[in-house]
This record gives C-alpha cells, sequence and structure tokens, in this order.
C-alpha cells in the first residue's frame, strides 16, 4: 500500500512575486502581469517512492479530475494500492467521479491544507521556477509547468524531501 498526496495549483499570467536574494536596504523590481489567462497543475506525489504524476490542464473541473485519476492508476505498480489523501474540492468528491480498485480516496478535514504535503512542491515550484516571469500565452504557461515538473521528479530526493510530514 502507498499513501499519495493530491492537489492542485493555478499558474498564470497574474503571478506571484517571491523573496529573492538582494542588497540589504533595496527592494530589487520585479515583473508582474495583470492579464488573466492560466492553467492548472493537477498532481499527485508519492514521498515514499520519491516519484509524482502530473497533468497540466486548462481548467480544473471533474473531467480534470478523472484524467489524474486514470494517469495515476496507469503509474502504479501491478501489486500496489494507493490510499490518495486530497482536500474537499468538489471536483474532488464528485459523483461522476469513477475510482479504481487500485485506488482509495481520503479526504482531509475542511481547512487544513497544512496536512498535505503536496503544499510545499507548489511553494517549491513557484519559488524556483514560476515566480518572476511574464507568460505571453497560454502554451507558454503549460510549457513552464511541465518544465517545472519536471526539473522536479528529476531531481532525486526532492519529492520525498519535500512531502516528509512528522505524522506520516
Amino acid at each position: 500500500m502507498e499513501l499519495w498526496f493530491q492537489d492542485e495549483a493555478r499558474v498564470g499570467q497574474i503571478g506571484r512575486t517571491g523573496r529573492v536574494w538582494y542588497d540589504r536596504g533595496v527592494r530589487p523590481r520585479g515583473l508582474r502581469d495583470m492579464r488573466h489567462d492560466a492553467a492548472w497543475i493537477f498532481g499527485a506525489i508519492c514521498p515514499e517512492r520519491d516519484t509524482g504524476v502530473a497533468l497540466v490542464l486548462p481548467e480544473a473541473t471533474v473531467p480534470a479530475m478523472q484524467a489524474l485519476i486514470d494517469e495515476l492508476a496507469g503509474q502504479l505498480p501491478a501489486d500496489r494500492h494507493a490510499v490518495l489523501v486530497m482536500d474537499r474540492a468538489g471536483w474532488h468528491i464528485a459523483a461522476k467521479l469513477t475510482w479504481p480498485e487500485t485506488i482509495t480516496p481520503l479526504h482531509l478535514p475542511s481547512y487544513s491544507p497544512e496536512l498535505n504535503p503536496i503544499e510545499r512542491v507548489w511553494l517549491y515550484l513557484r519559488e524556483r521556477f514560476l515566480s518572476h516571469r511574464l507568460f505571453d500565452t497560454v502554451d507558454a504557461i503549460v510549457d513552464a509547468c511541465c518544465d517545472a515538473w519536471n526539473a522536479l521528479l528529476a531531481e532525486t530526493g526532492r519529492v520525498a524531501s519535500l512531502g516528509r510530514y512528522g505524522y506520516l
């Protein structure tokens, strides 16, 4: 049995600024876009195996969640069962979702994102790869999200270190 953690993050043209090293007492100039195009990273991580699965999609909907469930089911080894820990977003608890026999959903209490280790992954991706950038098109947003996720998985031990919580 494996413990997986799932959530989604919106990445778009209205970005966020992050902390950067700079001279003391001087505020650095940063880029911030005010347009509204965005994409969503639907992701799931398994800290025990130091791996993850993600899809970058144009919207957060029930079909998008179903696509992630199907992708995760395809990535699981044949002899494994996954418990997928997630919040109670509308597309996570929809009756239209079909769960494979190899995945069991486990919903966190309301208003408790601090219990989900994947929140640290989103912070890491934003701070390292997705902040202080201007995206001209939705395709540029999707490419940046894919590059960030692939860089995360390519770094051995990163998912495990971000996903290790004391209560696990």
